[in-house]
């Protein structure tokens, strides 16, 4: 960093006639007033994206929306830290510890929203045909675009001709995933990538997903777990309203529908880092006789529809067929890249499952045909063979999975010196861990791991992404500014 910093000094006394700096410190000041426990910054910026990238005639554009947070970057020539919104609204960059990584390398950070979700929309409506250039490849060139258009643009900012900036990807989860891609298949656009709990596999049918939960639950949380999908099922078939009621979810006309909120609901306490809001007060409830199903209600209404904000229109198939556009249409969205290209079909295993065994397989087909109309399938064999799944072919992208989450089956866990990977191994280490910390509801500034149960653990891990990061940033060799 020594020789880099060096390069800054000598380039401020440069720009100062240029007025450049000041800019720069505008930024900063700016960004540091943005609720800056939880965002960077929230300053939003736009440009213009080509909507197919794979016609030659059609030239329609959108706009999409994207960030960028100066006040670590040590210009000219230090690294772009890209990090990749995903399947929900991108409404800043996250104070997370991809800051502490910038902070270490001088970079600037941006990030970019996913076509269709937030506020970069492409259409007036989300029909199912208005749908259709929603895809992971089609945001793998907003992404390549996105970053030759942010490199010209900074080099105009900086006064600079040719240059180019060492960029570094960053993503968690689905945007994991899309870290990885971008690196298999635009290599000379990146030093490498951060492919965090990244779920680089297609999978149709994914009953590995409950499994892991009842390991990470553990036997007594389990057995508590199965005993309320029994009581519920029952309690469907005598009171139905009664029961969707007592969990706040009496809008969920598809029995099947409110069976997939309660598995849900249990999932999320283990994927984010938080299995003791869940098990404590179950197995409190089964130790002093108490009803389960009340406990586990109030766990539903208070935490999972409470202080983390899901709400149970997501769970809605008739919510779900809307087409109006409105920011908050995530589900909607993401459920078309579910049916489409990743099925992750959470489906009940077929011995000692947790989830209710009326979410199979079929429940899933139907939801797709009922939300999105016939012809509507995810070819996840295709998926697979155009990315790689678990054994793809790139280099210099590092996989990270907690040892709780049950995404990691979907991600690569084998190492390779090209493609090493990392298990961050605690009781409360789940989905993104080694960037988020733990818990991860809300964000927690610089992804703090003080919460972790081992955070030599997580430590042991983010030392080895700054280790990669370095080094693959050498090796980089970049054209650097050139005034």
């Amino acid at each position: 960093m020594t020789r880099v910093f060096k390069v800054f000094v000598q380039f401020l006394l440069l720009l100062i006639s240029h007025g450049v700096v000041e800019s720069l410190i505008l930024h900063r000041t700016r960004s540091s007033n943005s609720n800056s426990s939880i965002y960077l910054t929230q300053k939003e910026q736009w440009f213009n994206q080509t909507l197919d990238h794979f016609s030659p005639t059609d030239h329609r554009q959108f706009g999409q929306r994207y960030y960028e947070y100066l006040g670590s970057f040590q210009a000219p020539g230090g690294p772009i830290f890209l990090k990749i919104c995903g399947e929900s609204s991108c409404d800043g960059i996250a104070n997370d510890y991809t800051s502490v990584l910038a902070k270490k390398f001088g970079a600037a950070v941006v990030s970019l929203e996913h076509r269709y979700y937030g506020k970069s929309h492409p259409f007036n409506s989300l029909t199912t045909s208005n749908l259709r250039y929603l895809s992971s490849k089609q945001a793998l060139f907003d992404l390549a675009v996105f970053r030759q258009y942010y490199q010209e643009s900074l080099n105009v900012k900086l006064n600079q001709s040719n240059a180019e900036n060492p960029w570094f990807v960053f993503g968690v989860s689905y945007p994991g995933a899309l870290s990885a891609w971008f690196r298999l298949k635009f290599p000379h656009l990146t030093c490498g990538s951060l492919a965090s709990s990244a779920v680089v596999l297609a999978v149709y049918n994914f009953p590995e997903f409950d499994v892991q939960i009842g390991e990470s639950a553990g036997s007594d949380c389990k057995a508590a777990l199965q005993e309320i999908t029994k009581l519920v099922e029952e309690l469907l078939h005598s009171d139905a309203r009664g029961v969707k009621n007592l969990f706040g979810a009496a809008k969920l006309t598809i029995d099947a529908d409110f069976l997939y909120l309660l598995a849900d609901a249990a999932v999320i306490a283990f994927q984010y880092g938080n299995p003791d809001v869940l098990c404590s007060p179950l197995l409190d409830a089964k130790k002093s006789g108490k009803n389960l199903v009340d406990a586990y209600a109030n766990y539903v209404k208070d935490y999972y529809l409470g202080s983390f904000g899901v709400q149970v229109q997501t769970y809605d198939q008739q919510h779900l067929k809307k087409t109006e556009l409105t920011e908050d249409r995530g589900d909607r969205l993401w459920w078309f890249q579910v049916c489409t290209e990743v099925a992750y079909f959470q489906v009940a295993p077929s011995n000692d499952s947790i989830r209710s065994s009326k979410i199979d397989t079929r429940y899933h087909l139907d939801l797709c045909k009922n939300v999105f109309g016939e012809g509507i399938y995810p070819d996840v064999d295709m998926t697979n063979l155009y990315y790689g799944g678990t054994k793809i072919a790139g280099s210099k992208i590092i996989f990270t999975n907690g040892s709780q989450d049950p995404w990691r089956h979907a991600s690569k866990q084998t190492s390779s010196p090209d493609l090493p990977s990392y298990l961050v191994s605690c009781h409360n280490c789940g989905h993104g861990t080694d960037l988020r910390g733990c818990p991860q509801s809300p964000l927690n500034p610089e992804g703090d791991a003080k919460s972790c149960t081992s955070i030599d653990a997580v430590n042991k891990v983010r030392q080895k992404i700054i280790e990669h990061i370095d080094l693959w940033l050498d090796e980089c060799q970049p054209t650097g500014a050139r005034a």
